[in-house]
């Protein structure tokens, strides 16, 4: 049979001829599997389902500052909770695996407690497109029911003590790093408004803001100037007038004195001054005209002073014994008082040059000095910005701080507390039971082919002709004896 394609017939009757072997197999196979899940040690499974429960106040108002994963973070809590730091005071206070304490050492015992820990997150429901995980199953296995219990509600202690732990730490630390920055921001914001006054200070009235008002201050000095010049202007002009007067009275009353009628060079000198007035009104010291009438009154001024100095003697005499009228005084005190004037004008006039000068020296530096505080402005701004932007977030990490205190945040809550076994998780005598049914179906079919292969029997034509490689051509029926009943 070995030799050839096996058909569906051919399996029918290896069936019918091993049915009694693989019958006893099938009988045997349940019993023997409940024997041996009766020899296995119990062990009961203890089970609590933790929920995590959504904040009492509204995300919206105060920010958590851990916004990880739940997954995540329940997966770290695991590795730290289930460390051996964490699972050997356990060990020992439950007095755990008391056959293995004295034989085997800690790490054996510790990964024994880890292998019987289960954890096992709940996955949210499709229809409600949570991302957030709803809650978790903590599962504790040992061989005594009261312990799997204990056990089981000391882990999930852990795992909520660990998250409490947890939160508030990373919102202490988050409240201290901004703190920190918070400080450095403080600072540089200290900084940059010290720089800020200091260039203040340095360019008053020189600022930006003020230039409209540097521009109207230098408009109205402007006018002022033009007023001081056109009053120094007007006062030259009366001098000069004045001066052309007082030559004209003084001449005419030295002829008077003198007896003669004839025009002296004093009086020749007065017109010639009263057309130097009237010239430098109108027209600048280089004008032709004016220099030929300052050139004529030169002339007839250094003859004044010769013929003054050939007789001074009687010029000194002639001046004390006469007594000039009282018009020749009335214009020397008028010229006087324009010598005053014209002294204070020309003050004035110096004065609002000055401040014509500074005035526009702020604003031909005002570009440069708007473009160092804009900088300045800039820097301060963004120092500001970052400043408030700090304190606000410092301020709501202090509030989620305290909202982790006040265990009003986002916490583990005990839905089902860990449950006393009433019966063994392991092993499961009708799962064994079962798995020996069917495990001894699978080696009765497994031995009746093997006893099958190893049959070399011929039982069909179909064997002859596959064996031999020749035709059958004919067959002799088996002819047993008649039975007794039969022959009657």
């Amino acid at each position: 049979m070995t030799q050839r394609e096996l058909t569906p017939q051919d399996y029918v009757a290896m069936l019918r001829r091993r049915w009694l072997l693989i019958f006893i197999m099938v009988i045997l196979g349940p019993p023997l599997a409940y024997g041996v899940s009766k020899l296995l040690p119990n062990r009961y499974k203890s089970q609590t389902l933790v929920l995590v429960s959504q904040p009492t106040v509204a995300s919206d108002l105060v920010k958590s500052a851990d916004t990880s994963d739940m997954s995540q973070r329940l997966s770290s809590m695991q590795q730290q909770i289930l460390s051996r730091s964490r699972l050997e005071p356990i060990i020992r206070q439950y007095g755990l695996f008391p056959k293995d304490a004295d034989r085997k050492p800690m790490e054996y015992l510790v990964a024994e407690l880890q292998k019987a820990i289960e954890v096992t997150p709940i996955l949210p429901m499709a229809e409600t497109r949570a991302n957030n995980l709803p809650g978790f199953y903590v599962n504790v296995t040992l061989s005594n029911p009261k312990t799997a219990q204990e056990v089981c509600s000391t882990i999930t202690s852990m795992f909520i003590d660990e998250n409490v732990h947890l939160r508030q730490q990373h919102s202490e630390d988050t409240t201290q790093f901004l703190a920190q920055q918070l400080t450095e921001a403080k600072a540089k914001l200290d900084d940059q408004d010290s720089k800020l006054a200091a260039f203040k200070t340095r360019n008053f009235h020189g600022l930006p803001d003020d230039q409209k008002n540097n521009l109207d201050l230098l408009t109205g000095l402007t006018s002022q100037l033009d007023a001081a010049t056109q009053a120094l202007a007007r006062a030259q002009q009366d001098k000069g007038f004045a001066e052309s007067m007082l030559s004209q009275q003084v001449a005419t009353w030295q002829a008077v004195q003198d007896g003669t009628g004839g025009e002296t060079p004093e009086q020749q000198l007065a017109p010639l001054q009263t057309e130097l007035a009237r010239l430098q009104a109108r027209y600048t010291d280089d004008y032709p005209d004016v220099v030929k009438v300052k050139r004529d009154i030169a002339a007839l001024k250094k003859k004044i002073a010769e013929s003054e100095n050939q007789k001074p003697e009687d010029a000194d005499r002639t001046s004390r014994s006469k007594v000039e009228p009282q018009q020749i005084a009335q214009l020397r005190a008028q010229i006087h008082t324009f010598d005053q004037v014209i002294t204070e004008r020309t003050k004035e006039q110096d004065q609002i040059k000055k401040q014509i000068s500074v005035l526009q020296a702020r604003v031909e530096s005002s570009p440069m000095i708007e473009q160092q505080f804009k900088q300045l402005t800039r820097d301060y701004q963004t120092a500001l910005e970052f400043y408030n932007d700090l304190l606000k977030k410092r301020d709501e990490s202090a509030m989620a701080s305290d909202l982790e205190r006040r265990q009003e945040g986002e916490e583990f809550r005990v839905l089902d507390p860990p449950n006393l076994p009433d019966q063994p998780s392991f092993p499961n005598r009708r799962m064994f039971a079962l798995a020996g049914l069917v495990g001894g179906l699978g080696l009765g079919f497994g031995l009746a082919y093997i006893l099958e292969m190893q049959d070399t029997s011929f039982r069909t034509e179909r064997d002859v002709e596959v064996s031999l490689r020749l035709p059958v051509l004919g067959m002799i029926p088996a002819i047993k004896p008649m039975a007794p009943k039969a022959a009657r």
